[in-house]
């Protein structure tokens, strides 16, 4: 299961940090990540942290966004600064224990989402 949290209302150039709770086997480890879906767009991926532990991030957040999870507490984090318009949608954080090598940020990889939360940005 998972559940994001940390969303909200904020100026352009404001910063927000969205958390997201995995519970579940903790046996496995698992590709992690975010993912946005705007008014009228296909959702896309953010920013994932793999297997490995190595992190990905979409063109348009790097420099801008950072991922990063605590495995004490199951949680995952977007830190999300110098935020825009553009970046306005619903934030969902998704796992899987599976993903093809090179498509960390392809949304069709992951079979657990979250309920997201939505990042509003003006």
């Amino acid at each position: 299961q998972l559940v994001e949290s940390g969303g909200g209302s904020v100026q352009a150039g404001g910063s927000l940090r969205l958390s997201c709770e995995i519970t579940g086997n903790t046996d496995v480890t698992y590709c992690v990540g975010w993912f946005r879906q705007g008014p009228g767009k296909e959702r896309e991926g953010v920013a994932v942290i793999d297997n490995d532990g190595g992190t990905s991030y979409a063109d348009s957040v790097k420099g801008r966004f950072t991922i990063s999870q605590d495995n004490a507490k199951n949680t995952l984090y977007l830190q999300m600064n110098s935020l825009k318009p553009e970046d306005t949608a619903m934030y969902y954080c998704a796992a899987d224990s599976v993903v093809l090598p090179g498509r960390e940020l392809e949304a069709s990889e992951y079979s657990y989402w979250g309920q997201g939360t939505q990042v509003t940005v003006s």
